[in-house]
Parts: C-alpha cells; structure tokens; sequence
C-alpha cells in the first residue's frame, strides 16, 4: 500500500476529512532525516520545511521561496498541488483558507508545537492525534554526547543554568524541549548524526536541580511531568502538543524565553571558536574552488565528495547541512541538493556552493560562493556583481538596528536594477548557532526580523537572485554583531572573474578589498 493510501485510510477510519502531514519530529526540529519525514513519504518532496495538507480530493504541499522549482520538480503533480507562498504570505492563513469553516483539521500533536495548535483551533475545529501511521518503530541509534570543554563553552552548565533558575520559585519549574537549548545548556554535542551537533534531549530546570532526559531514558521524561507537582513553565513555540497536554493544568506560559536569548549571545568563548572554525571553513571552499578550475569532467556529485573531504582536512567533525553544489539552471534551486553524478562541469559553467561545517565547538558555519569553470559571459558578470553589490550594502549598513531595515534595503536595491526577469525570493538572512538557522536573530520582511541587534548575535548575510531554467547567483557571508557594527567570520575572497567592475562605486570597491585575503 503507498503511503498515500496509508494515510487515507488513516482519515477514513477517524473520520476526518482534513489531516496535516509535517516534515518534523517530536523536537520540532528543522533538518528531520527523511526516514523520520512524513510529508517526504507522501509528497516526495525532500526540502527542509513544508507541510502538506491532505484533503478529500487533493494534496496540497505548502513551500517557501527557496523551494518553488524543487517541489515542481519532486512531486507528482496528479496528486500533489504545489503551493507557492510569497514573500509576506502567512502559511497558516493560506492553509486555513482551504478548510471549510464547519470542518474539523487532523494533527499529529508530537509534531506540532502548542503555538500552532492553539493558532489553528483558534480559527478552525481541530481533532488531535497522538500516531502518525507513516511513522516507522526503529530502534534508537548509536549516540555520542561528548561535554564540551569550558574553553569552547565560555560557561559551565551550572552557570548557564544559574543565570535564571535562581529567579524561579520553590514551586515553579521550566521544561526545555528544544534541542538546541538542551544541547547549549548542558554543554554537550552529538557528531554522531548527519548535518547535526545537537543532542536529543528534554531537560526540565527547578531552582536548585536539573534533570536531563536524553535517547537513553527518554521515555521516563513521560512519567516524571506526570507526577511533578509544580507550577512548569514551557516555551509554547518549542513544547509539543503531546508534552504540553502531559502538564495539563500545570503549565504556565514561558513568554520570554531566557534560554533562546542566552544562546543567541555568543560570549568571547564562541566568538573566537566561531572565528577558527570560519577560517577552516574558508580554506575548505577555496581548495574547492581550485578543485574545479584545474580538473575537467567533474560532476557536481564529485565536487560534493570532494567538499566533504577538505572540510575533514581542516578538522571538521561533520557538515552543518547537506553542501549545495549546483551547476548552470540547478543554481536557480535556493536550496538545490540533489549533487548529480550527471550533470559535468563544462567550460563556462556556473557553480553555487552552499555548505559548512562543525568544527569541535558544535557550532555551525555557512558560506555561500559562486564559481565560474573557464571565463564567464558577461550576463553571468551582470547578475553576480548585483548581487555583490546588494552583499557589500547590507554589510556596511550604518548603524544597523534590526534585520528587517536591512532585508529592506536589499530589496528597494534590486527593485532599481535591470535584473533580466531574477527575482530575489527569501530572506536576506537567518541567526547561527548550534543549528545552521538559529533565532534570534532574523533578516528578512517578517516582523521577527525587527527584535534588535545585540552583541554577540551571529547571522549570515545571504542575497541572492535566481531565474528558472537559467541560473541563480547566492553571497553568502555569515557575520556577528559586536559594538553597533556587523564584522564577517567570512574572508573567502569574491571571484573576480565574475565581478564587472565598472559596476562598482568607489565605496563598494574600498568594501570589496575587505574580502580580498585569500
């Protein structure tokens, strides 16, 4: 039976005539396995984020900008409808408008945070389900939670625990779901898993104890919430449903969530473990570069293996994400990872790479460069020295406050050039930390992006313009904010073969000799 019929079965026998499948797991994680995926299972599509809502005639699978072209791609299109949000549209509000008022919604509720669940009831009848059928038992795998060194840390486990269970009552308590915020809280990291360094874990603070659950005793978390006769506080954007209604009336809502913001405020520890692994992270992508100008008939699949090969020379414990190697019109896939064994660099061709690493800190690092295989045309030169541009104004922006005013600039730039039919479809940015895409901080036209700037925030800067069936040009530095001004990890210089200088102010050629050290 396909996993279609799975889960229309599933409907049948519960009697509902909506059901949302979800690309995550109980963590609420961002990058699920796709043995872990549901919505990879039904739809086929392999993307990072997007749901898919199954209903009485159809299947219709939600994806961002970054992900347009992949999903047409990837899917069938007799049973799957591709909906394409756009900048500013609200997933929610384009998912609601395809229930009918008098109808109930079906969640998985291990798979959906309380946020989103009460957002949903809130508009619409929702029905909750603890088993989603397309899940598979398999047995828990091998980890490795490895306790950082304090020279990596800056703080110990006590002291970041410290900072704000001594604020909490006999009485209250915090339970920390998030894996990132585990894993930084505890000091401990996991490279035993793919585009990972988190651990899997919950955790729950009480004013002089902390209890930690991971794989190895994580069923006992069930148990424990049960029988703790306190007041809980729970961050309701990272608790599951299932969690949350374990708490039941015990649960307070954790507005301002002290463990996001603390890990979000790299100290001199990160900073300067940031600073190393980038320089490792710089060597890598410029051996690959030389990789791909002085070989002939490699593929994108070859560069990708290649990729992974120059990281672990430069001590790298494991990639941060799945590496981007896309030649020609596959660089017009934002999030393009296929890495095809058919698809050979020939002469002129455009190569985007997108990729990073963990280094011993288990913090991420992500770079994104575009390389030419011979001499470039010059429409190649045109898009990427507007794209550069763009790059070199956000980075300068005087006295940045928030991502948003520059997201905003960015885009009133590329809405004065003569771009050819690219477009520009996500946000200029997105925080790093232990995951690849951390919040805070944000860049881009959400309002999140508007949460202010402090130091020790660490971001990349990302502009890029892409055309189906063309190409697409990427920049990406990742970048942290210190003293009212925004310094790049990054020194990997630009590719000057691609650069139409002319095109260039005297200002943005002063800015470009910043990158010029490689």
């Amino acid at each position: 039976m396909n996993n279609l019929a799975v889960i229309r079965n599933f409907m049948v026998d519960n009697q509902i005539n909506y059901l949302l499948v979800n690309s995550t797991n109980e963590f609420l994680v961002e990058y699920n396995t796709l043995e872990e995926n549901s919505r990879y299972k039904l739809t086929n599509f392999s993307g990072s984020t997007g749901e898919a809502l199954v209903t009485p005639d159809n299947v219709y699978l939600f994806v961002d900008g970054r992900y347009h072209i992949q999903a047409d791609l990837e899917v069938d299109h007799e049973n799957i409808t591709v909906v394409k949000l756009q900048q500013g549209q609200k997933y929610i509000e384009e998912l609601l408008n395809l229930i009918p008022e008098n109808e109930s919604l079906g969640l998985f509720s291990k798979k959906n945070s309380q946020a989103k669940i009460e957002k949903i009831a809130s508009e619409r009848n929702i029905i909750l389900f603890s088993v989603d059928p397309l899940d598979e038992i398999c047995e828990n795998s091998t980890v490795e939670n490895i306790v950082l060194d304090i020279t990596l840390t800056g703080l110990s486990s006590e002291e970041k625990i410290a900072k704000f269970s001594q604020n909490l009552a006999a009485d209250e308590a915090i339970y920390i779901t998030d894996c990132d915020e585990v894993s930084y809280l505890f000091n401990l990291r996991d490279f035993s898993q793919n585009f990972s360094s988190k651990i899997k874990g919950k955790a729950i603070i009480l004013k002089d104890n902390s209890v930690l659950f991971t794989l190895k005793n994580l069923e006992k978390s069930e148990e424990y919430l049960k029988t703790l006769d306190k007041k809980i506080f729970v961050d309701k954007s990272s608790i599951n449903g299932y969690d949350y209604n374990l708490i039941g009336d015990r649960a307070r809502e954790l507005k301002n969530n002290p463990v996001k913001k603390m890990k979000s405020l790299k100290n001199d520890a990160e900073l300067n473990h940031l600073k190393d692994a980038f320089k490792r992270t710089d060597k890598a992508v410029y051996a690959i570069r030389d990789y791909i100008e002085h070989n002939d008939n490699i593929s994108e699949f070859d560069i990708a293996v290649q990729l992974e090969k120059e990281f672990k020379k430069q001590g790298a414990l494991g990639l941060s994400f799945n590496s981007i190697v896309a030649k020609d019109k596959n660089s017009a896939l934002a999030h393009y990872s296929k890495s095809s064994k058919d698809e050979i660099i020939k002469d002129g061709s455009l190569v985007l790479i997108d990729c990073g690493g963990y280094f011993e800190g288990g913090l991420a690092t992500d770079i994104t460069r575009v390389f030419v295989k011979g001499e470039p045309s010059e429409f190649h030169k045109k898009i990427y020295t507007n794209v550069l541009k763009a790059f070199l104004q956000a980075f300068n922006f005087e006295n940045p406050q928030n991502g948003y005013e520059i997201d905003k600039k960015v885009r009133e730039f590329f809405d004065t050039q003569d771009l050819d039919g690219f477009v520009f479809n996500h946000g200029l940015g997105h925080g790093i930390g232990i995951n690849v895409h951390e919040y805070p901080p944000n860049l881009s036209s959400h309002e999140m992006a508007k949460v202010p700037f402090e130091n020790g925030m660490c971001f990349s800067i990302e502009p890029g313009l892409y055309k189906e069936n063309c190409f697409g040009v990427r920049l990406e530095n990742s970048c942290y904010f210190v003293d009212g001004k925004i310094h790049s990890f990054v020194n990997m210089n630009y590719e000057k073969k691609l650069i139409d200088y002319s095109m260039l102010s005297e200002q943005e050629l002063k800015w470009l000799d910043e990158f010029e050290v490689l």
